[in-house]
């Protein structure tokens, strides 16, 4: 009898790639609603090479540098290719901000003209999109490499996770949509989608997505809590303030950090989840005779053990950023009991903490979630325990607890 090219399991494993891809061809050609922003309107942005430099006009003042810096550059694309033109880079006498050319170099810069005029040419900053390209390129490689198809469905996961990013969170955000329930939504959508690639639509996918999103939503919860009872401000959020400004001062930047919070922990939530999944899934298929209760236990068991390192990973995760302000308090002498209090540091404990709270209760989730799933229909007496001798010409004796059949 020939086999179906198209059967029950292959669909099961291949649906989620089949909307993976379709959702990136959607929201690929999806439209933001903020591409006609009025701050690049009658202005080209462009790369350009520069040819000269002129530094006589910045000021140096220890280590903040003032002023501008003019450079004579060579428009490399659009409607000015090939023409030479005075750019301006100014300097704010920031470090953080301040970006310094030298002759050879490729800039990002911002034509402004009327018809075919240049009007000016303002240096925005270097131009590394090549270099990104080919940095995003070796990673692709290197993952279908050692991963095969997995690899391909990992680089879907990925991009359809930057897609819903900035094509639904950011402008949804933008648009005043509640924080809060737009990312549960996304966040919900994309653990379907990510788990989904990894097992297929199957019980594995139903247990690890139902114990990840029950954890996700004890985050937000106490997110939005303990957000409150420290009394943070979403200004925290580096660059928010700037919305205020920019004609989106009825943006609420308190619930969109309260959103981040578990949006930032559901990345590791969901690898725990799906580790606990995987293990209680092979524990049951190997026992045919094991019960939920036994089977959450031995998933209770994975998560224990799992979670002393993946509290961590949150904790590297977040502190890395910070590196520099904690050398800051400590340069100055800054008592730890001050510095705890400060906004920007309790901010941080909120997202470390509360977010480590999320992975403590998404394993006994997902044990739960998983152990249930996995023995449905099963009652006891059902299957019967490995045996010995089996095949041998020996009498088949049961194994005994701890024991594995020959």
């Amino acid at each position: 009898m020939q086999k179906k090219i198209f059967s029950k399991e292959w669909l099961r494993y291949n649906a989620p790639l089949i909307v993976c891809l379709a959702a990136i061809a959607v929201l690929i050609f999806l439209p933001t609603g903020f591409e006609g922003a009025a701050d690049y309107q009658g202005a080209e942005r462009v790369k350009a090479e520069v040819l000269a430099v002129d530094d006589s006009a910045i000021v140096d003042t220890g280590l903040v540098r003032s002023g501008e810096q003019r450079c004579r550059l060579r428009i490399a694309e659009g409607m000015f290719k090939g023409a030479e033109a005075d750019g301006v880079n100014l300097l704010n006498g920031s470090l953080e901000q301040d970006k310094i050319f030298a002759p050879g170099d490729m800039a990002m810069v911002v034509v402004s003209h009327q018809g075919e005029e240049i009007l000016s040419v303002t240096m925005t900053d270097h131009y590394r999109l090549n270099w990104e390209l080919l940095m995003g390129a070796v990673f692709a490689a290197f993952l279908i490499l050692f991963a095969g198809r997995t690899g391909v469905r990992a680089i879907a996961s990925f991009v359809l996770t930057i897609l819903c990013l900035w094509k639904l969170l950011v402008p949804f955000y933008l648009q005043g949509w509640n924080p809060i329930w737009l990312g549960l939504a996304v966040t919900l959508f994309l653990t379907v989608m990510i788990v989904g690639l990894v097992y297929g639509f199957d019980r594995r996918c139903a247990a690890a997505v139902s114990g990840c999103f029950l954890g996700i939503l004890v985050t937000s919860v106490l997110g939005v809590v303990f957000t409150d009872l420290f009394k943070i401000h979403g200004a925290v959020m580096s660059y928010s303030e700037s919305l205020l400004y920019s004609g989106y001062q009825d943006l609420n930047l308190t619930q969109i950090y309260m959103a981040s919070i578990f949006i930032g922990a559901s990345g590791a939530v969901m690898d725990l989840s799906v580790d606990i999944a995987s293990a209680v899934h092979e524990v049951t298929e190997k026992r045919p005779d094991l019960l939920w209760k036994e089977a959450v236990g031995s998933g209770l068991t994975v998560g224990r053990n799992a979670m002393g390192t993946m509290t961590t990973t949150l904790l590297f995760a977040y502190s890395g950023g910070y590196i520099a302000l904690l050398m800051v308090f400590m340069a100055q002498g800054t008592p730890v009991d001050q510095m705890l209090n400060y906004k920007y540091v309790a901010a941080e404990l909120i997202h470390t903490v509360i977010g480590s709270f999320g992975l403590v209760t998404v394993a006994p989730f997902t044990a739960l979630c998983a152990g249930v799933l996995f023995t449905w229909g099963r009652k006891p007496g059902m299957a019967k325990p490995p045996l010995y001798g089996a095949g041998n010409g020996m009498e088949a004796v049961p194994a005994k607890d701890g024991e594995t059949s020959l």
